[in-house]
């Protein structure tokens, strides 16, 4: 076609077939463009149920709980449903104290609606694995959830006490206190009555750590809390073991433990005569042999019983025995003590103190002691009379005539 030649409407055109085509597809990739986001949208799964876990193990018999977590981008209605469940079985969604089957959410409330799936198992039912659904559909969009469940005799967990010192030794007249733990290896809260015996005539209480005058403790799924058991024996108590039982009873479970408190014994004694006379004569340079007794006042034997005793200078004493190899609770034993005054010693009373100790405690007394003169010394003194007056009778008859 010449430069001259002219196009009537209508004609086919290169250049315009080209344009109409380039219109055509810029309009139908339009189209497309904008129906590509809403099928992707659309395509998108939505995850609207959660469950911080999915899969646990009950006993037949219990219940199992799943706490359910449901989230949205917007405000809005998400009604909720649970699948189909074994014969038998019921499996309910609570919230807010009811039984739902929807919640409203929304995105800027501070704290999300609290949901559980609670799930009783029957008794009968047998050990194995069971599978349930629970589904949510909003406007914008739908999600399903899948829980497991392992049925198993063994599952439900146990509780348990324990004690870092269960056996502690102290006097009978001490407070044995001892520090137990209390777990709860559960899949629920429980509350705990506390129980605690000893024998006849103790005093045991148990009582949680953090409370004084609680009988029971609260003790979360999973976790643990200490309980202060304490024991106080009679004062008149003998030494022995003796066994302390601890019991914390709960939502069917029961934990039992034994704690043993070993009594030494109360250690007292009195040293003492044995018609309680705390004077005695005795004569200046002679030995007399006096009688004392060893009382065991306590609940705990006597071991190695030395004897000692202050008297004044220049006397001497010794004991037979030296050293009470034991003195039974209860009993008293017999001890002499030989007192020899000093040769020279003045007539007169003297106070003489006596002493008995173990390591663990001492008795004294003190005795009054009389020193009379010997009688020989008595006849001396007479002799030398006697001989000084006659030395004077036969002076004057000597020389009494001049």
């Amino acid at each position: 076609m010449s430069a001259g030649d002219t196009v009537t409407a209508g004609s086919w055109s290169p250049g315009g077939r080209h344009a109409r085509t380039a219109c055509l597809l810029l309009a139908v990739a339009g189209a497309l463009t904008a129906a590509l986001p809403a099928a992707a949208v659309e395509a998108q799964p939505t995850d609207l149920l959660t469950t911080p876990y999915p899969s646990v193990a009950v006993e037949p018999g219990s219940t199992a709980s799943f706490q359910l977590q449901v989230r949205t981008a917007q405000p809005e209605r998400v009604d909720l449903a649970v699948g189909e469940v074994p014969d038998g079985w019921t499996a309910q969604i609570r919230g807010g104290g009811f039984v739902v089957g929807g919640v409203f959410t929304d995105p800027n409330a501070e704290t999300p609606p609290e949901l559980t799936l609670d799930v009783d198992v029957p008794a009968e039912a047998s050990p194995g694995e069971y599978q349930l659904t629970v589904s949510a559909t909003a406007a914008s969009g739908s999600d399903t959830l899948e829980l497991d469940l392992r049925v198993a005799t063994e599952a439900a967990g146990s509780v348990s006490m324990t004690a870092d010192f269960p056996q502690l030794r102290g006097a009978s007249d001490a407070t044995f206190s001892y520090d137990v733990t209390l777990e709860n290896d559960t899949p629920e809260e429980v509350t705990f009555n506390l129980e605690a015996a000893g024998p006849e005539g103790w005093q045991v209480d148990a009582r949680p750590s953090s409370q004084e005058q609680a009988a029971s403790a609260i003790v979360e799924a999973g976790s643990t809390t200490t309980i202060v058991v304490e024991a106080d024996p009679p004062d008149n108590v003998a030494a022995g073991d003796y066994p302390i039982a601890v019991r914390a009873t709960g939502a069917g479970q029961t934990a039992d433990l034994e704690l043993q408190a070993t009594v030494t014994g109360s250690f007292q004694m009195t040293l003492t005569t044995p018609e309680e006379r705390l004077n005695a004569n005795v004569t200046a340079g002679q030995t007399r042999d006096l009688s004392l007794i060893l009382v065991n006042d306590g609940t705990a034997p006597l071991v190695g019983v030395s004897l000692t005793a202050t008297p004044p200078s220049g006397w001497d004493v010794t004991f037979d025995p030296e050293v009470v190899e034991s003195v039974p609770a209860g009993q008293q034993v017999p001890v002499t003590a030989r007192l020899t005054p000093a040769g020279d010693a003045i007539a007169g009373d003297y106070v003489v103190s006596f002493e008995a100790s173990t390591p663990e405690t001492t008795s004294s007394t003190d005795i009054r002691v009389t020193v009379e003169t010997s009688l020989i010394w008595a006849f001396v003194g007479i002799a030398l009379i006697v001989l000084t007056l006659a030395g004077l009778a036969w002076v004057f008859r000597q020389y009494g005539r001049r």
